[in-house]
């Protein structure tokens, strides 16, 4: 995932997703964070990449609590033109990467 500032973005999604960063404190290179149960893909920081996150939730109550969740953690919402019956919400996290909170029926 393409970021400017390593430790915010460790932060904002480390506290996001219930992640932990593996091998020590961020540093100048490419942090990689991982599930603290070891049971999800790993994140990796990079400030010259891109990538977009979906993350996935059951329904659209659980949608609406993580969105807001995600929000108080420092997410922003995005204007976007979404389709009728669109399954998902846009953010920005505080890098200014987009990412999607989508229902998919907990699969």
């Amino acid at each position: 995932m393409h970021v400017e500032d390593l430790y915010r973005a460790a932060g904002f999604w480390t506290a996001a997703l219930g992640y932990e960063v593996r091998s020590g404190e961020v540093g100048n290179e490419s942090p990689v964070l991982v599930p603290k149960d070891g049971a999800a893909v790993a994140i990796v920081l990079d400030t010259d990449d891109g990538t977009h996150l979906d993350l996935s939730v059951a329904d659209p109550a659980e949608q609406q609590a993580e969105v807001e969740r995600l929000i108080s953690l420092g997410a922003r919402r995005v204007a976007w033109d979404y389709a009728d019956g669109a399954d998902h919400v846009v953010l920005l996290d505080p890098e200014g990467n987009l990412f999607c909170v989508v229902v998919d029926g907990g699969q």
